[in-house]
């Protein structure tokens, strides 16, 4: 196999770039602060929304190198209080084209992801401050005696606030407040699939995605916990929540055709690119750029934004504090 530097660029691998643009280019602007709560960073910050951050002193702190939310709210509750009095204000007023997906569905916000959350923010709101987001994806699949291994595809529904009418996979969603990984998939299978119960015994784990994408509505660090469903061939998926248009079976090759056309959810992508490659419809042998599509698939989103960093006293609003120090803004 040629040297993949001297390979063009196929489509798969601009696909991988695609979704993955902040991570590949974001980073080197330096544009953006690291979001600082109880000394831990949770995220970034654009100058965008670091603008309108400037006119709320007493709940956000900006320094040259970093916004810090105010230290002097101690725990979840008040914290949450704070944050989410600014973002609906924001909200009323028209701020920020991504809280027009608001919702009252609430993310809880950690420093990893299996620490205690530091607050609660509306999952609409996630986006302007980086902060790193979890969700489920269900890749449906039926081993159809005439067609192959074939899988289930859904079309959102227009109404959607976020892709509209845009394809997706099977089933997926977010990891909201007070719900687990496995209760979330389950949920989520029943609500946008209609799937029973006894189907969901199948339910396998297969481990995880990662990316970094960036469109007008933010950033989205985000880690998708991935299932393979085996169904039966005359097992037709029912919508049940509304949000959900039609759903179609595509045995493989026209389903890759539909995730490469424009008319794919974007970040949705690396859950079925996942599955192709587990399955050995991507193999090194038919994609010269293998091993980056692989590394775009897993970006180690649980270790970037935690620096080596060691205590120091800073003066801010008059009062001395303490801080980490090695919090770094989002350049190379």
């Amino acid at each position: 196999m040629a040297n993949q530097d001297s390979e063009p660029m196929t489509p798969l691998l601009k696909l991988a770039r695609k979704f993955n643009c902040f991570y590949l280019s974001g980073f080197r602007t330096g544009d953006c602060r690291a979001f600082v709560v109880d000394g831990q960073q949770i995220g970034l910050v654009r100058p965008d929304v670091m603008k309108e951050l400037l006119n709320y002193p007493q709940v956000f702190q900006v320094y040259p190198e970093y916004v810090q939310l105010n230290p002097a709210f101690r725990d979840y509750a008040e914290r949450s209080a704070k944050v989410g009095e600014v973002l609906k204000e924001w909200r009323g007023g028209g701020k920020f084209v991504a809280l027009h997906g608001w919702r009252e569905e609430y993310y809880d916000v950690r420093a990893q992801f299996n620490t205690p959350p530091l607050f609660k923010m509306d999952r609409s709101a996630t986006s302007l401050f980086g902060i790193r987001k979890y969700g489920v994806d269900i890749n449906g699949y039926v081993m159809d005696p005439e067609k192959g291994l074939s899988i289930w595809l859904q079309k959102r529904s227009v109404n959607k606030q976020t892709w509209p009418g845009y394809w997706d996979n099977c089933v997926s969603g977010g990891l909201s407040v007070g719900h687990g990984i496995n209760q979330t998939a389950n949920k989520e299978a029943g609500e946008e699939a209609g799937i029973p119960d006894h189907l969901l015994k199948q339910l396998k784990s297969v481990g995880c995605v990662s990316l970094f994408f960036e469109s007008e509505r933010g950033l989205f660090p985000n880690t998708e916990f991935v299932f393979d469903l085996e169904l039966p061939v005359d097992f037709v998926p029912t919508n049940c929540d509304g949000e959900v248009e039609t759903f179609e079976l595509l045995p493989v090759k026209q389903c890759l055709e539909r995730v490469l056309s424009p008319y794919f959810k974007t970040t949705s992508v690396p859950v079925s690119l996942d599955f192709f490659i587990r399955h050995g419809f991507i193999t090194p042998e038919t994609e010269p750029h293998f091993t980056q599509i692989m590394e775009l698939l897993h970006v180690p989103l649980q270790t970037m934004y935690n620096q080596p960093h060691k205590k120091h006293k800073i003066a801010a609003n008059g009062e001395t504090n303490e801080i980490l120090d090695g919090i770094q803004p989002c350049k190379n």
